[in-house]
C-alpha cells in the first residue's frame, strides 16, 4: 500500500512503524529512539549486502544444479558423482568433528517437559491469546467435543449424559494405566483427600494410595475436603477438579466435575507461513500483538454468541504442595518467536541505496527488542533468555548469518551474548544434508530443530527440478528420501546433545477434525525421538499431550541414540518417477487436488490477508493450510508440466474447474470474491496460475514473492 516515510538517518522508515517503535516499543525499556536508530541504521546497512549475497548464492547453486542435470538427462543418476559434484560447487560441506551444543539458560518447557506445540499467527491478538492461555485445557471438553468418543449426539448443542459418560471413562481407565491406584481402579471412586502429605482415595469404605505416591504434587483447597487435586507424570501435570454442584459431576460420586490437562507447552507466535504481513500497516499489528504478549497486557474484545467477551493472558495456578507449601504452576504456554527467513524485503523500511530492507533483519530487531519487556519481569522466560524460531535458512553459511544478525541485535540492545535462542527449521535440502555443520554454526544458541515435512518436499522438487517428473504427492511419505530426512533430523540432534538440553520437533497434524485419527498416529513422532510436535488446536493439544504421559521420550532418546545414522545416500536419493505410465484419470486426479487446495488457500490470502487457514480440501475435509502446502502443491504441478507429464492447457481447465468447486466450498463466507464470476479479473486465480507457471522460476519455488507482490495490489486496489 501507498505509504509516508520520514527519513530517520540514511534510512526512509514508514510512519506506521516508526511511531510504534518510537512510543510503543521504546517506552519503559531505558533505550532512547535516537540511540536505537542510530544503531539500526549502521548495522542494517552491514548485514544487508551480506544477506543479499548469500541469495545470490542460492540461485548460483541452483543454477549449476539445474545444469548438472540437463547434462546428465536420461542417464541413471550415479549417487557417488552427484555427491562428488555437491561437494565441488559447495552445496555438500564435509562433516567435521563431534560436538556438543553449549545452550545455556534454558527454560524447562524447552529442555526438560516433553509435550505438544501451537503455532500461532501473531497477526490474530483473538488467537495468538488462545494458543498462549493453552497451557492448560479441559479434557473432558477436549474429548467430549471431538470424535474420540462416538455417540448418538455427537456434534450437537444438547448435552447427552451418556457421551460424558464415555468421557469419564476414557479419562479413568487412561489414569489406571498411568497414574494408577495401589489395589484399586479410578472408576467409581468416592473420593479424596490428603492426610499425613498423602492423597487418599476413598472406594467402598476403604483407603488406597496412588501405587507411585510422588506422582501426587499438591491441591487447592482444605486438605480434608480439597477442590483441586495436582497429579505430575512425565513432568506433566493433570488437576483434578471437584465440585460437585457442576452439572459435569452430577452422576460422580466423588464429585468430580473436570480433569484439566497441562497441554501447550510452548507456543510459536508466527510471523512467517501462517500470517499474510506485506507492508508497515500489516507488520506492526504483528509486532503490537507480540509486545503485548511480552508486557503480559494482550487483551481483546469481541462478541460470541450474542456476548461481550474480553480475553487476556491467564495467570499462574496456585496450588499448596504436599509439603505445605505455596507454590504456583505456570499459566500459559513458554512463548517462541518466528522470524521470517533470509528472502524477503519489506517496504516498511527503505534503505540508503533504495532498496527494501531485508524483512528477516527487521524481525529480528524489532521481536528482540519487544522481548525485552519480558526479560525485565520474566513472566515467559524464567532463565532469562528469548526464543526465536528462524525458517527456511540453506546450509551453514546462512545459519551462520543468523547468528552474526543476533549477535549484532544483542551489541546494540545491551543484551548478553546469546540472550537470543535460535530454532533451526530443518525444512531445506541444503540444511538437512548438512544439519550438523549448521548446527554447529549455532551451537551456543540452539534451543531447538523442526523437520517440516511439506516445505521439505517443495525444496525437494525445486532442487531437483530438472532431474525428471517427480512420483506423486501422497508417495513421498514413502520415498526413501523422506525416511532418510526425518531419521537423520533425530540422530544429529543426539548425537550433537539436544536430548534434556533442547527440543527435536516435528510437524503439524492438519486435520483438527480428526482427532481420533490423530491419536492413533500422532504417537509415532515420540516413538521417532520427538520432544515435542506441532498440533492446529488447544483441543489438540490436550488430547496429544496424553501420548507424552504414555511414553517418557527422554527413554526412548536413548534407545535411538543407538541405532545406526541415516545414511546421506537415502537423503540425497531423488524422488523421480521412472518411466511413469499414469493414466490421464490418475494425472488430471492428482493436479485437481493439488489445485483445489492451491485455489483454497490462494483466494484467502489475496483477497482476505488470512495467511492460515483451515481449507477444505477434495472430499471436503478440512485441513490446515499454510504457505508450505501451497509450495508443495505448486511445485509438483510445475514439475509435472515442466516434464511433459500434463500441459499448460489442460491445468488452466482444471484450475477454472477447481476454482468452482472452492466457490461452492466459501458459499458461506460473506466476505467471499468469487473467482468463477470472472477469471480475468480475480486476482487470486490469477496469483494461484501464476505460482505454477512461473513456478520453475521462483527462488527455492517459495511462494512469499508472488503472493506479497499480488496481496499489495490488492490492499492497494480495495483502498
Amino acid at each position: 500500500m501507498p505509504t509516508n516515510y520520514q527519513s530517520v538517518n540514511n534510512l526512509k522508515v514508514s510512519e506506521e512503524l516508526l511511531l510504534f517503535v518510537n512510543n510503543e516499543l521504546l517506552k519503559d525499556i531505558e533505550i532512547e529512539s535516537k540511540e536505537f536508530w542510530i544503531k539500526f541504521d549502521k548495522i542494517v546497512h552491514e548485514l544487508a549486502p551480506i544477506n543479499k549475497n548469500l541469495i545470490k548464492v542460492r540461485e548460483s547453486l541452483q543454477k549449476k544444479i539445474d545444469d548438472w542435470h540437463i547434462t546428465n538427462k536420461g542417464n541413471e543418476i550415479n549417487l557417488k558423482d552427484y555427491k562428488k559434484f555437491l561437494k565441488e560447487i559447495g552445496y555438500l560441506k564435509d562433516e567435521g568433528s563431534d560436538f556438543k551444543i553449549e545452550t545455556n539458560n534454558v527454560d524447562d518447557e524447552i529442555s526438560q517437559i516433553a509435550g505438544p506445540q501451537l503455532v500461532v499467527p501473531i497477526m490474530n491478538a483473538r488467537y495468538t491469546l488462545n494458543a498462549a492461555n493453552a497451557r492448560w485445557v479441559s479434557l473432558y471438553d477436549s474429548l467430549y467435543g471431538t470424535n474420540i468418543i462416538e455417540s448418538d449426539e455427537g456434534g450437537s448443542e444438547r448435552y447427552d449424559p451418556l457421551r460424558g459418560q464415555e468421557v469419564i471413562k476414557f479419562v479413568r481407565e487412561f489414569f489406571d494405566k498411568f497414574i494408577p491406584i495401589d489395589g484399586t481402579s479410578w472408576k467409581n471412586i468416592a473420593g479424596l483427600k490428603i492426610e499425613n502429605k498423602d492423597l487418599i482415595i476413598l472406594k467402598d469404605d476403604y483407603q488406597y494410595n496412588l501405587k507411585y505416591k510422588d506422582k501426587f504434587i499438591g491441591y487447592r483447597g482444605d486438605a480434608s475436603k480439597p477442590n483441586a487435586i495436582i497429579l505430575k507424570n512425565n513432568n506433566l501435570h493433570f488437576e483434578i477438579i471437584i465440585n460437585p454442584r457442576a452439572f459435569s459431576a452430577a452422576h460422580d460420586i466423588a464429585g468430580i466435575s473436570d480433569v484439566i490437562a497441562e497441554s501447550a507447552v510452548s507456543t510459536i507466535c508466527d510471523n512467517e507461513d501462517s500470517v499474510a504481513a506485506v507492508d508497515a500497516e500489516d507488520k506492526v499489528v504483528c509486532y503490537r500483538n507480540w509486545l503485548g504478549l511480552m508486557k503480559g497486557n494482550l487483551k481483546v474484545q469481541f462478541e460470541k454468541n450474542g456476548k461481550n467477551l474480553e480475553r487476556k493472558l491467564n495467570p499462574d495456578r496456585s496450588y499448596i504442595s504436599r509439603e505445605g507449601e505455596k507454590l504456583k504452576l505456570h499459566g500459559r504456554s513458554l512463548l517462541l518467536i518466528r522470524n521470517v527467513g533470509h528472502l524477503m524485503t519489506n517496504p516498511s523500511i527503505i534503505l540508503k541505496d533504495g532498496s527494501e530492507i531485508p524483512e528477516g533483519i527487521m524481525d529480528a530487531f524489532i521481536t528482540t527488542t519487544a522481548a525485552m519487556h519480558d526479560l525485565k519481569k520474566n513472566r515467559n522466560s524464567r532463565k532469562g533468555s528469548i526464543y526465536i524460531v528462524k525458517p527456511k535458512m540453506h546450509g551453514p553459511e546462512e545459519t551462520d548469518f543468523t547468528n552474526l544478525i543476533f549477535s549484532k541485535v544483542e551489541d546494540s540492545l545491551g543484551l548478553k551474548r546469546f540472550t537470543c535462542k535460535i530454532g533451526i527449521m530443518d525444512e531445506e535440502r541444503r540444511t538437512s544434508a548438512n544439519l550438523k555443520e549448521c548446527i554447529r554454526t549455532l551451537k551456543n544458541r540452539v534451543f531447538f530443530i523442526n523437520t517440516g515435512f511439506l516445505d521439505r518436499t517443495g525444496d525437494e522438487m525445486h532442487t531437483s527440478m530438472e532431474a525428471g517428473p517427480m512420483i506423486k504427492k501422497g508417495d513421498m511419505k514413502s520415498s526413501k528420501w523422506i525416511t532418510a530426512y526425518e531419521n537423520n533430523n533425530v540422530d544429529i540432534g543426539l548425537r550433537c546433545g539436544f536430548s534434556g538440553k533442547a527440543q527435536i520437533g516435528k510437524g503439524m497434524w492438519a486435520m483438527p477434525d480428526k482427532m481420533k485419527e490423530m491419536m492413533e498416529e500422532k504417537v509415532n513422532h515420540l516413538k521417532a525421538g520427538a520432544n515435542c510436535a506441532w498440533v492446529p488446536s488447544p483441543t489438540a493439544a490436550s488430547l496429544h499431550a496424553l501420548h507424552y504421559h504414555q511414553i517418557n521420550i527422554f527413554d526412548e532418546q536413548k534407545s535411538i541414540l543407538k541405532r545406526d545414522k541415516a545414511k546421506l545416500d537415502n537423503l540425497l536419493t531423488i524422488p523421480i518417477a521412472n518411466r511413469p505410465n499414469w493414466s490421464v484419470d490418475e494425472i488430471n486426479s492428482e493436479i485437481s487436488n493439488s489445485a483445489q487446495t492451491l485455489l483454497g488457500y490462494v483466494v484467502r490470502w489475496i483477497d482476505q490477508g488470512v495467511g492460515c487457514s483451515k481449507v477444505p480440501d477434495i472430499n471436503n475435509v478440512g485441513l490446515m493450510e499454510d504457505r508450505a502446502t501451497l509450495r508443495i502443491s505448486s511445485q509438483h504441478i510445475a514439475n509435472w508440466i515442466h516434464h511433459g507429464i500434463t500441459t499448460k492447457l489442460q491445468v488452466i481447465e482444471i484450475m477454472k474447474q477447481m476454482a468452482k468447486v472452492v466457490d461452492q466450498q466459501n458459499e458461506g463466507d460473506k466476505n467471499y470474491v468469487k473467482m468463477s464470476d470472472d477469471f480475468e479479473r480475480s486476482q487470486a486465480f490469477k496469483t494461484a496460475c501464476d505460482l505454477i507457471f512461473k513456478g520453475k522460476d521462483q527462488p527455492s519455488g517459495y511462494t512469499e514473492p508472488l503472493l506479497h507482490y499480488n496481496r499489495l495490489k490488492k490492499k492497494i486496489n480495495q483502498n
